[in-house]
C-alpha cells in the first residue's frame, strides 16, 4: 500500500499554521515546511516562521536548517523532504505537509524528475547577469521566446524560475512547460489527501494587511538590517522574499519606507492571488473554506476528508 500523505495548503495569510499543529496533533502528524523562506536562520518575522510556542510539542521538519547565504530551490526542497518523510513513516506518523510553495508541493507530490535540468554553470551565470544588467522582464521576454507557456505561468519577478527555465530549454531544446506537463500527469506515489484552505477575497486580503502591520511592528526593518549587516544582497535567494526585498529597497535608498510599505502589502496580495491561480489548476484536490468556521470545525470536516481519501480507517 502506498504511504500516507497530508497536504494542507493554501495562500498566505490564510491560517495555516494553527490548524496544521491542531491537524498534527489530532491525526499523530509530524510537519514538513513546504516554505521557500522558513528553512533559512534568521528570517524568522518576514517569513511569518512558526515559533516554538506554535509548534506546541509538534515536530517540525525543513524549518531553521540553512545559512541565508545558501541558495534553496525545488531540487535541494525535494530531497530534505523526501528524507523528512521517510523518518516520518518510520516512526508510525502522518506527514503533513504545510506551506504556500505550489511548485514545491507539486515535486514532492508527484516525484518530479529534474536530472535533466542539470544546467551549465556558464549559461546560468550569463542568465543572472543579464536580470541584474537588464532587468527581470528581458529575461522574462527571453522566455516567452522560446516557451510561451511557462512565461504566463511563471511571473517575471521569479528570476530562479525564469532561469531554470531557460536552462532546461538551453540543454534539452525542449519548453519546460511540456517537461512539467507529462512528470504532472504521473501519478502519485503516495496515498495522499490534498487540502487547500481558503477565505473570502477581501477577508484574505485583510489579513494580508494585519499580518504585514504586525511584521514591522515586532521588528522586520531591524531583522532586514541585520541580514544586510551581514552581508546578504537583493541579487541572493533568500534576500528576494516578500518583505526583505521591498525593505532592502527602502534601506538601499531606492524608495522611502511609506512606498515600501505600500508596495509590500500589494505584492502580497498579488503573490496570494497567483498562488489561488497555480492550486486551482492542481488536480485531486479538496478545497476547505475557513470563512465563519472555528478551528474545531475545520479539523472535524478535515477528519471526513482523510477517511474519505484513505488516510484513515
Amino acid at each position: 500500500m502506498k504511504k500516507p500523505l497530508l497536504i494542507l495548503t493554501g495562500p498566505t495569510a490564510v491560517g495555516k499554521t494553527s490548524l496544521s499543529v491542531k491537524a498534527a496533533k489530532r491525526f499523530h502528524g509530524e510537519i514538513i515546511s513546504a516554505d521557500s523562506m522558513q528553512v533559512y536562520r534568521g528570517m524568522d518575522i518576514g517569513s511569518a516562521k512558526v515559533t516554538r510556542e506554535e509548534m506546541d510539542g509538534v515536530p517540525h521538519h525543513l524549518i531553521d536548517v540553512l545559512d541565508p547565504r545558501e541558495a534553496f530551490h525545488v531540487v535541494r526542497f525535494k530531497g530534505m523532504a523526501q528524507a523528512a518523510m521517510n523518518g516520518i513513516h518510520e516512526r508510525g506518523h502522518l506527514p503533513i505537509l504545510t506551506g504556500g510553495t505550489g511548485f514545491y508541493i507539486q515535486a514532492l507530490l508527484y516525484d518530479i524528475d529534474f536530472t535533466e535540468n542539470d544546467a551549465d554553470p556558464s549559461y546560468r551565470e550569463r542568465l543572472e547577469s543579464l536580470a541584474r544588467e537588464r532587468g527581470a522582464s528581458y529575461l522574462h521576454g527571453l522566455l516567452r521566446e522560446r516557451d510561451q507557456k511557462a512565461a504566463a505561468e511563471i511571473h517575471e519577478n521569479n528570476v530562479k524560475r525564469v532561469i531554470r527555465a531557460l536552462e532546461f530549454y538551453e540543454k534539452t531544446g525542449k519548453p519546460i512547460s511540456e517537461h512539467n506537463q507529462t512528470e504532472r500527469e504521473k501519478e502519485s506515489p503516495y496515498r495522499f489527501a490534498y487540502m487547500i484552505l481558503n477565505r473570502d477575497r477581501a477577508e484574505l486580503y485583510r489579513r494580508i494587511d494585519l499580518r504585514v502591520d504586525a511584521m514591522l511592528e515586532n521588528g522586520l526593518l531591524d531583522e532586514v538590517k541585520r541580514l544586510k549587516a551581514m552581508g546578504l544582497t537583493k541579487d541572493m535567494v533568500s534576500m528576494q522574499g516578500l518583505g526583505y526585498k521591498e525593505l532592502l529597497s527602502y534601506l538601499d535608498g531606492e524608495m522611502d519606507y511609506d512606498e515600501a510599505v505600500r508596495i509590500l502589502k500589494r505584492d502580497t496580495r498579488h503573490f496570494a492571488k497567483r498562488q489561488l491561480t497555480w492550486f486551482k489548476r492542481e488536480r485531486q484536490t479538496d478545497w476547505l473554506s475557513l470563512d465563519g468556521k472555528t478551528e474545531e470545525d475545520a479539523l472535524t470536516e478535515l477528519e471526513a476528508i482523510l477517511f474519505r481519501r484513505g488516510l484513515l480507517s
